[in-house]
């Protein structure tokens, strides 16, 4: 690792970039092509003109927009200047909205003037005025409006800013870099306060494990508002790469920009590379160019693994947003079965442990229990949280994931299930993940997802969500029976119910509860 690395803080190593490459591409958005000299120009003026408008270090900069140049623009803006960069998802309601700016108590937003069906305009309007800390609303679009001194237009920031005094922040590697939102999946979201430090150490040992250089172009199709994405956003430019974006993700699109673009990195969710897979067009695509990527986020089977891995030779990693994201990765090198059924290794510089569900003591090899984390990717808490903060840790200052996994004599993790969504079923563990992977290599289904229901006498059933694969036709007895096959009898599900899709979060992720709840209403109704 670059020993200098772990103290530099984004601003500072995105500018060694603009030093060392200029003229090369730094980021695409359909017809509009920024190099790396032209986006420092733009995050220049930017910070200027927050400046101008009072935004100093410390200050949270609140960005609603989806993956568009101006949210790359107005990260290396706020890093600049040591503003806390805080990234909203582009379809939160109202209330939603209203709490995160308010739990971080943001000074300045930037959304979209409208998208889709979304009047931002609109739905700022009450919140400037009701918000205290909330002072300054710029907006990205083609509008040419005056509303009033609180409300400013991308564009003319940046036109102001030009003629502004150049920043030149000193920002520490230690200093808060974001607030990102935990996607509140099993409850309400919390507000993951992550370092430049945290975030660039976490980056740069993602691109060590792909080999990642300056020569690569970069599918930037995971949303920005997610650790992930931001993972993409940060990999990229500390490596000086190119970043192709695209706005929310679309299969066709998608395709179309790995053969336009030659894009040699994809990363995504599973379902993202099964709905790549799943296009019409994609035996015809010609994706010669793409040599690997990152598949995280949830759950990645061994069979889908196998199938990316004939076009694009992709690591499997494990993290989250406390960690920044990566806590573990697979590499080339690896044996192949661990390559498919693990998650990899640690990174540099970062211990886990498994620990026991109920005393907290330390777990041996091969055991399941929760995974523990410590290092320099790990968060500095939950902003304005400092009781969840503690009870986060172990008393030797471990962050516990949630996860259940094993780690292997060699250091290997493959990750069982996160510990709230383990089902207990007549005083036994059943583990959601172990069935869903069963489930899955049934040639009929296309994707599972197991959850538990409140049942007075076993205390939970287990129903297994499933969604067939187009045109097959399979019985949920079928699938009783499969699993019967190959797990003890206490895991077979109790019922099998057939979905068209799933409910997803927007970062991919399947809304677990809200399946368990519309199968726990299905249940108590028969």
């Amino acid at each position: 690792m670059d020993e200098g690395l772990s103290t530099h803080h984004l601003a500072e190593l995105f500018a060694r970039q603009v030093r060392d490459q200029p003229t090369r591409e730094c980021l695409v958005f359909g017809k509009r092509r920024l190099t790396y000299e032209q986006a420092d120009a733009e995050a220049s003026a930017l910070a200027a003109a927050f400046r101008e408008l009072g935004i100093e270090a410390g200050d949270r900069v609140a960005v609603d927009l989806p993956n568009w140049p101006e949210w790359v623009i107005s990260l290396l803006a706020a890093a600049r200047l040591g503003a806390v960069f805080v990234p909203l998802h582009p379809s939160l309601g109202y209330h939603e909205l209203k709490y995160q700016l308010r739990n971080t108590e943001a000074s300045l937003a930037v959304a979209a003037e409208s998208l889709g069906e979304v009047d931002y305009l609109e739905l700022f309007e009450d919140l400037v005025g009701e918000l205290p800390d909330l002072h300054y609303l710029v907006t990205v679009g083609r509008g040419d409006f005056w509303y009033d001194d609180r409300v400013f237009q991308f564009g003319d920031l940046l036109t102001r800013g030009r003629r502004g005094e150049v920043v030149e922040g000193v920002v520490d590697a230690g200093a808060p870099l974001t607030i990102l939102y935990t996607s509140g999946t099993m409850g309400k979201p919390k507000g993951v306060v992550l370092t430049h430090h945290n975030l660039v150490y976490a980056a740069f040992q993602a691109t060590e494990a792909l080999g990642q250089t300056q020569a690569d172009r970069v599918l930037a199709t995971v949303p920005f508002f997610t650790v992930f994405g931001m993972q993409v956003v940060v990999s990229t430019l500390i490596t000086g790469g190119t970043l192709i974006l695209q706005s929310e993700f679309d299969p066709v699109e998608g395709l179309d920009l790995i053969e336009q673009e030659g894009v040699t990195i994809c990363h995504g969710v599973p379902t993202m590379f099964q709905l790549l897979m799943a296009d019409a067009s994609f035996g015809s695509r010609d994706l010669s160019t793409v040599r690997t990527g990152i598949v995280a986020g949830s759950p990645v089977s061994v069979d889908l693994v196998r199938r990316i891995r004939e076009w694009s030779d992709v690591q499997i990693a494990y993290g989250l947003t406390e960690t920044g994201p990566t806590v573990t990765v697979t590499r080339f090198d690896d044996p192949a079965e661990m390559r498919e059924r693990s998650v990899g290794r640690p990174i540099e510089g970062v211990d886990v442990r498994v620990v026991d569900l109920t005393d907290g003591t330390l777990h041996g090899p091969e055991a399941v229990g929760e995974l523990a984390v410590r290092g320099p990717n790990v968060m500095a808490g939950y902003h304005r949280m400092p009781s969840e903060t503690k009870r986060s840790y172990t008393a030797e200052g471990y962050l516990l994931t949630g996860d259940l996994a094993i780690v292997d004599e060699d250091g290997y993790v493959m990750i069982v299930g996160r510990r709230k969504e383990m089902i207990i079923r007549g005083g036994y563990n059943v583990f959601p993940r172990e069935l869903e992977d069963v489930l899955r290599t049934h040639p009929a289904v296309d994707d599972a997802c197991v959850v538990g229901v409140p049942n007075e006498i076993l205390g939970e059933l287990i129903c297994a969500c499933v969604i067939p694969v187009e045109g097959a036709i399979v019985t949920g007895d079928e699938l009783k029976e499969y699993c019967r096959e190959q797990l003890a009898d206490y895991k077979v599900p109790d019922r099998v119910r057939f979905f068209d899709i799933f409910p997803l979060t927007g970062s991919g992720k399947v809304k677990r509860r809200e399946l368990a709840q519309v199968v726990g209403l299905e249940m108590s109704a028969t």
